[in-house]
């Protein structure tokens, strides 16, 4: 099966397989405060992430690219909706563009689409230096994700097998290109161990990819006669990991991604520690199934009902949810207090 070929099955199986919602974030309530001293109009959304200011927390995560025509598409109308709604985007792997020249056009359509936007390149951990320029080059892009997929890469019959030199070639990429990079996971979440790896090398943006969402050993064990079914229950859930990397480094970028769907659970991450909220295969599900129109009217109703749930707490910018009080109960608290982390320190501080 070629690459191209490979990405549209992705495609097809991301839609097919849905999102397990097993995120954590419905262990976490927020605690209401009867005495707010907010007003809707006063609500601000603009947040950051390292270096790039973003208008709002939601952007449109990783998905796809180099599939032909049929990705080529999807990008031209996700752009175009990231534009209509003044979100940032992320496209998926340039990595076979890079192999084929053919494929460029299926990731140059969202620059073409969308001139004045946050665009983010991609390319996986076996990237190098030359290669992360290029990808950047080719999409005049803002920022670069550098993802890690070591779960998927397994589960994939004709997926990579070493993985040595991952955090040496991520540190050569930060200190060479241009814009800022971002790593991320694909479905399968963060420990504290790997944040202090990354940190160590200089990352200061991270998405914590959790599990809880598409789940790319299920879509992979789609395609192979090879199953390993172990590993479609394998990861560290979307609010267990945004926990642990804000307890590793109080003042790092953070975003959080991993079955988000609703704008309470963009709200709960970001009071559990994230900048921004990315969503893929829930913007996808509408995309393909509803169209553009549907899928603008549902990222406009989001960002309306995120400030009204910052209004109902009294947090009238980005910041001020980040100390909002929270409870953490069940799975996610005893994860948590198990890897030493204080929930106590969510519940009683104070904005």
């Amino acid at each position: 099966m070629s690459r191209s070929e490979r990405k549209a099955d992705h495609i097809r199986l991301a839609l097919e397989t849905g999102q397990l919602r097993k995120t954590g974030l419905d262990d976490v309530r927020f605690i209401h405060q009867s005495i707010p001293e907010s007003s809707l109009n006063s609500i601000n959304l603009e947040t950051k992430i390292g270096e790039l200011l973003l208008s709002s927390p939601i952007f449109i995560n990783a998905m796809t690219g180099g599939g032909g025509e049929h990705t080529l598409e999807i990008n031209r109308s996700l752009a175009q909706v990231a534009r209509k709604t003044k979100l940032g985007m992320a496209v998926g792997s340039q990595m076979s563009a890079l192999k084929n020249p053919e494929e460029r056009r299926t990731f140059e359509v969202v620059r073409q689409e969308y001139p004045d936007g946050i665009i983010i390149a991609n390319l996986g951990s076996e990237a190098t230096v030359d290669q992360a320029k290029a990808a950047v080059e080719m999409i005049q892009a803002n920022a670069l994700q550098i993802h890690l997929n070591v779960v998927q890469e397994l589960a994939m019959p004709e997926g990579d097998r070493d993985f040595r030199g991952m955090l040496l070639r991520i540190e050569k990429i930060i200190n060479e290109v241009d814009v800022p990079v971002i790593v991320k996971e694909t479905g399968f979440g963060m420990a504290k161990e790997t944040f202090d790896k990354l940190l160590s090398i200089g990352v200061s943006v991270v998405d914590v990819g959790g599990f809880g969402g598409t789940n790319f050993a299920t879509i992979e064990n789609s395609r192979g006669l090879n199953k390993l079914f172990f590993f479609e229950d394998w990861g560290i859930p979307t609010a267990v990991s945004i926990a642990e990397a804000r307890h590793m480094n109080p003042t790092h970028s953070i975003i959080a991604s991993g079955g988000i769907q609703t704008s309470l659970d963009i709200a709960k991450s970001i009071a559990l520690g994230a900048n921004a909220v990315a969503l893929a295969g829930y913007i996808l599900k509408i995309l393909m199934s509803q169209g553009p129109d549907k899928l603008i009217e549902e990222i406009n109703k989001m960002k309306q009902e995120l400030k009204m749930i910052m209004t109902a707490l009294g947090a009238s910018k980005i910041e001020e949810l980040h100390e909002v009080p929270i409870i953490i109960s069940g799975p996610t608290w005893h994860w948590l207090h198990e890897r030493g982390i204080n929930t106590q320190k969510y519940s009683i501080r104070k904005k």
